[in-house]
């Protein structure tokens, strides 16, 4: 079974791509997704991308779309892995798109930065956020961006204090944030 959701803007628009119905695999909502690709707007272009846990690719998609220059997706499930090389094959985005078919934490230690803008939206019930977001801080690029999704308040995931909250965001159980790495620390 699979499920559908469209992209909302730049290059791939209102394309539909699917995804797996898998427990637990939740796309970040549309308007969630274009309030972070609002705040991303003059970043976005040419950034070198990584998506911790890419899930549906509803992150990764957008952020080519509107002008990544290359995102890395993490997706340990084989079935949901095979949606997104479909979907990459799809958009004709496999020089723009690299999939690791391993858990974040395994795949991290294989794939090296720096990054100027990560994706940390782990499975809400793995509790996983500080655990990736110390194993993503030496892969950062200075000033680097970092977008948070959590089902709880954001300043209980214990994150590295060299990323300073720069805007926020709450949308029913979602609670959402965009970080930068600091330089003064």
């Amino acid at each position: 079974m699979k499920n559908q959701l469209r992209i909302i803007g730049g290059e791939w628009k209102r394309r539909q791509l699917s995804f797996a119905s898998i427990d637990g695999l939740r796309p970040t909502p549309d308007r969630v997704r274009e309030t972070l690709f609002n705040w991303l707007m003059w970043d976005i272009q040419n950034a070198k991308v990584l998506d911790v846990c890419t899930g549906s690719g509803a992150l990764a998609f957008e952020a080519l779309s509107r002008g990544a220059k290359h995102v890395s997706m993490i997706e340990p499930n084989l079935t949901q892995a095979k949606f997104l090389q479909q979907n990459m094959n799809l958009l004709r985005a496999q020089n723009v798109c690299t999939l690791h078919v391993h858990t974040a934490q395994v795949a991290l230690n294989k794939i090296s930065g720096p990054f100027d803008l990560v994706f940390l939206d782990p499975p809400y019930s793995l509790n996983l956020w500080k655990s990736l977001a110390e194993q993503i801080e030496p892969m950062l690029s200075e000033g680097a961006l970092i977008y948070v999704e959590a089902d709880r308040e954001l300043n209980t995931l214990q994150l590295p204090n060299s990323w300073v909250q720069k805007k926020h965001l709450k949308a029913g159980v979602i609670k959402a944030g965009l970080y930068q790495k600091s330089t003064t620390c």
